[in-house]
C-alpha cells in the first residue's frame, strides 16, 4: 500500500493504485509515477494501449489478450450511444444552448446514470447475475416475483428489470450484434449463457434485451464490481456525448430542431420596453 504525506504530516493519503516520486528540486511535482508497480512514463507509455491501462487502473493487473480484446469491444460498443439516447440529447442541448463545454459533459453524466438504460441500471443487473448467475429457473423465479428493489439513498425504486428496455417492441439488431460478438470471446461464460437464453428471458420479462443489459453482463464477465461497472458505463459512454455536443454548438440553436422552432427572438424595440418595464418595477 502506497502512503503519500503532504508537507505537514497531518494526514495520510492511503492508495494501492498510485505511487510518485518528487522531483528532487520540487516537492510538489512528480519525478517517477508508477501505477500498481508500473512505472507509467518509463515503462507503459509506448507500449500499453489505452484500454489496457485502463483495465490496470481498475484491476491493478494487466489484462488477458481475451481480457483486452473484450473491454475494448464493449468501449466501441457503447462509445456513442447516439441521438437519440437521453443522455447524448443532454450534451447536444448543453452545446446548442451555448452551455460551457464541461456543462455538455456533466449533463449526459446526469442523465445517463439512471435506471433506464443508464448506469444505475447496469449496477442492478450486476447484482442480478451476482444473485442468480447462470441459473434459469431463479430468473425465472425472479422475474415473476416482486422484482422492485428497495430505495437506497436518493435512487427510486426500479420500475422494470435491470438490464431490459420497458419501452422497446423488439431487441434492436446493434443489441444483437453487440452480444453476438462480445459473446463469441467469451464461449462458457455469462454472456454465452444470456446469447443461448436471451429469448426465453425476454418473452419472461415482457419487453427486450437493452444495451445496458448486454454491457453489464460483459462487465460481469470481466469480474468487475457493481461499482467499477457503474463508473465504467458512464465514462466510456462520453465521447459520443462530447462530439455531439460540440457539433451542435457549431450549428447553433438556430439548426437545433428542439431550440429553433420554440425561441423567438424579441425585436430590440420589444427587448427594450420590456427592460425598461422591469427596471420600473417597485
Amino acid at each position: 500500500m502506497t502512503e503519500q504525506k503532504n508537507s505537514n504530516q497531518e494526514s495520510t493519503l492511503q492508495t494501492n493504485i498510485w505511487l510518485e516520486e518528487p522531483q528532487s528540486d520540487n516537492p510538489y511535482a512528480a519525478s517517477v509515477c508508477y501505477c500498481s508497480g508500473y512505472d507509467v512514463y518509463g515503462e507503459l507509455l509506448g507500449n500499453i494501449s489505452w484500454i489496457d491501462y485502463l483495465y490496470l487502473l481498475f484491476k491493478l493487473e494487466l489484462p488477458t489478450k481475451i481480457e483486452s480484446q473484450l473491454l475494448n469491444n464493449i468501449a466501441v460498443a457503447i462509445a456513442n450511444p447516439g441521438i437519440r439516447d437521453h443522455s447524448v440529447r443532454a450534451a447536444m442541448n448543453a452545446g446548442a444552448g451555448g452551455s460551457t463545454r464541461a456543462s455538455a459533459l456533466i449533463a449526459a453524466i446526469a442523465v445517463g446514470a439512471g435506471n433506464l438504460n443508464g448506469g444505475r441500471d447496469v449496477l442492478q443487473m450486476i447484482r442480478l447475475w451476482c444473485s442468480l448467475d447462470t441459473d434459469i429457473d431463479r430468473w425465472r423465479a425472479y422475474i415473476e416475483g416482486d422484482h422492485r428493489q428497495e430505495t437506497e439513498d436518493s435512487w427510486p425504486l426500479m420500475e422494470h428489470i435491470a438490464g431490459f428496455d420497458p419501452n422497446g417492441v423488439s431487441r434492436p439488431k446493434p443489441v444483437v450484434q453487440t452480444l453476438s460478438q462480445l459473446a463469441s470471446l467469451k464461449p462458457k461464460g455469462k454472456l454465452a449463457w444470456l446469447q443461448a437464453h436471451v429469448t426465453s428471458l425476454e418473452q419472461l420479462v415482457g419487453y427486450p434485451l437493452a444495451m445496458s443489459g448486454v454491457i453489464a453482463t460483459a462487465l460481469a464477465d470481466l469480474e468487475f464490481s457493481e461499482a467499477q461497472a457503474e463508473m465504467l458505463y458512464l465514462m466510456l459512454r462520453l465521447p459520443g456525448a462530447a462530439a455531439h455536443a460540440l457539433e451542435q454548438e457549431v450549428n447553433g440553436w438556430r439548426k437545433y430542431p428542439f431550440f429553433g422552432s420554440a425561441v423567438k427572438p424579441m425585436e430590440d424595440s420589444a427587448y427594450n420596453e420590456l427592460l425598461t418595464s422591469w427596471r420600473n418595477k417597485p
